[in-house]
């Protein structure tokens, strides 16, 4: 058996070993086109590969576990290992990433007064339920047990969140215990007091960041005791979220530098390699001054692009990499055969509305007062509230209570008012104090005509992706979690139907399109053989895409995305059905498949 220890630098087996990886996220990829991305870093020179472990894919809900297809973490490791690749593991609860909830599964928020990532008993519990399952599937794969893992990660940028020493300590030791024998990590952002919120006893601390090496490693010298210098994260891009004007990208020129200072004084794991695609409803969001959820694509402008291709950082990478390690030959890639290609427009064939079809896709909930869709055990997608405005003759004003993150609201299947994060919270005005005293002082009658007591009332909620990062994450219920206020006083007496979207394929296309409510919209096309395409969704206002019942991920035309990005495994030869469930009621009556993304 091999082993791998931290001394002055990393050692295998006793000789010297500059890490050299990439970080790849296996959920991030579909599972036909791991080998194809592993042997690109191979060929550029990497000669490691680092993924985060997402616990709220693999245990989607309590006590129910998942280890298949985009979530075979084994295969992936064999198949890492089978092409002579090293592994770094961070199997944290929490992984950040840009992703849901930054990977804690949603059903921790069912519980009243739940802690987060700190030592509080009822979140540990959970945490052990899960390394119970998951520890034993990843430990046989340590180097020191014939595997190619070298090191895990305790926690994730633990001293950006906290200081809780004892639940460092606890994650420590609960790891140690499950049979874990490879070197610890810790990963922080490099600034003294992160890095001393971050690090203990038994971990080798590393910085995350994406550029000034040289002073973030003058920090990072103060804490690894004469070990060996990494960056665990070398930011090469960014992420992009919805409405942020364009992609974000990296600087090539200085980007380059400083991965030529990263390798010459220790070792590095690129954030990306390839960044992929927040398929589903899986991106993550931010919220500083407002929230901003991040878009579908995780192009992160990688080394690779979202679909695996080799670009201009790429080759100038290869060739820093090639002044400290020799570059292998990987003849393997010559029997590479992904292509892009377009399948043209394609026209509506049914649609149907969101209102017609809800008892096939959902199951009714009544209640006085309406309930998050945590307390509902629902984690992702849309929630629908539905009642009838008993005492009201209008809906003047509006507000949501404890609601999250996006509303549309329609009276009698016409939409009334659309709120978005923080106008959710306030005091929506749908009439003006004006319009209300005018109405008044018409004859009884009149107001009656007018009057829209007796009509429905809808509220399509929309989860726009949990928070990743940061206090707000013990405070991400979605849905509505206290009251409906209209006019100044609570209503009452609501059906809701939870919409995880996650059975599209009881969509009944024969029942009712009502213009201008949510509706699904079906497309097909035949396709001879399979090729990488890019939806493109010009036309269409907001909501997500389907293929062949996967979920492509959202769309929304403020960009900066403009094409989902669809991987060739998941096209049939024959036909193919594309829905779109629109929440906009925005649409044209085609979609077009095309040979080229477009990320902004």
């Amino acid at each position: 058996m091999s082993r791998f220890e931290i001394k002055d630098k990393f050692y295998l087996d006793g000789e010297p070993i500059k890490i050299i990886s990439g970080a790849f996220h296996y959920f991030r990829t579909v599972p036909e086109y791991w080998r194809d991305r592993l042997l690109k870093l191979k060929a550029m020179g990497g000669n490691t590969v680092e993924t985060y472990i997402p616990w709220n894919m693999h245990e989607p809900k309590k006590g129910e576990f998942t280890f298949e297809g985009m979530l075979d973490i084994e295969k992936f490791i064999q198949t890492a290992q089978d092409l002579g690749l090293y592994i770094i593991l961070r199997p944290s609860p929490y992984i950040c990433a840009e992703w849901e909830f930054g990977g804690l599964p949603a059903w921790l928020l069912k519980e009243d007064g739940m802690r987060l990532r700190v030592n509080y008993e009822p979140f540990m519990k959970h945490v052990k339920d899960y390394y119970d399952v998951l520890m034993p599937i990843i430990t046989k794969y340590q180097i020191d047990n014939g595997g190619r893992v070298i090191l895990m990660q305790i926690e994730n940028e633990y001293g950006y969140y906290a200081n809780d020493k004892s639940y460092m300590e606890r994650m420590r030791d609960m790891m140690r215990g499950y049979g874990v024998t490879v070197p610890f990590i810790t990963s922080d952002g490099p600034f003294h007091e992160n890095i001393r919120g971050g690090m203990l006893e038994g971990a080798h601390p590393t910085g995350n960041f994406g550029s000034r090496t040289k002073e973030r490693f003058d920090v990072l010298k103060n804490y690894t005791n004469g070990g060996p210098l990494m960056c665990a994260e070398f930011w090469v891009g960014w992420f992009d979220h919805w409405g942020n004007g364009g992609h974000m990208k990296g600087n090539l020129e200085e980007s380059v530098k400083d991965l030529d200072d990263m390798l010459d004084m220790g070792n590095v794991n690129i954030y990306m390699f390839e960044g992929g695609t927040n398929f589903g409803f899986m991106n993550g969001s931010n919220y500083y001054d407002e929230l901003t959820p991040d878009v579908t694509s995780y192009d992160y402008d990688a080394i690779l692009t979202e679909d695996g291709c080799i670009t201009e950082k790429y080759r100038r990478y290869k060739e820093v990499i090639s002044k400290y390690v020799d570059i292998p030959e990987v003849p393997e890639l010559l029997e590479s055969k992904i292509e892009r290609g377009s399948y043209g427009e394609l026209k509506v064939e049914d649609k149907v509305s969101l209102f017609s079809v809800l008892d096939d896709i959902s199951t009714k909930t009544s209640s006085v007062y309406p309930v998050s869709m945590e307390k509902l055990d629902q984690s992702y997608g849309y929630i629908l509230y539905h009642s009838t405005l008993e005492t009201e003759d209008a809906v003047a004003k509006i507000r949501l209570w404890e609601a999250g993150d996006r509303a549309n609201i329609l009276v009698d299947k016409k939409p009334l008012i659309t709120l978005y994060d923080l106008e959710l919270g306030k005091e929506a005005e749908v009439m003006s104090d004006e319009e209300v005293q005018k109405a008044l002082q018409l004859p009884l009658e009149e107001q009656m005509k007018l009057s829209q007591r007796g009509k429905d009332i809808d509220i399509l909620m929309e989860n726009m992706g949990r928070v990743n990062f940061g206090p707000r994450m013990e405070h991400q219920r979605k849905g509505i979690g206290q009251c409906v206020q209209i006019n100044g006083h609570m209503h009452n007496n609501w059906d809701i139907y939870t919409l995880p979207l996650d059975n599209v394929d009881k969509v009944d296309f024969s029942k009712d399109y009502i213009e201008n409510t949510p509706a699904f919209h079906k497309f097909s096309f035949e396709a001879k053989e399979q090729k990488d395409t890019f939806l493109d969704f010009e036309g269409w206002g907001k909501g997500c895409a389907f293929i062949n019942g996967f979920n492509l991920g959202r769309y929304w035309e403020i960009g900066p995305q403009k094409r989902l990005y669809i991987p060739a495994p998941l096209i049939k030869e024959g036909k193919n059905e594309i829905i779109m469930f629109e929440t906009e009621g925005k649409y044209k009556d085609t979609i077009s498949l095309k040979d080229e993304p477009d990320i902004g």
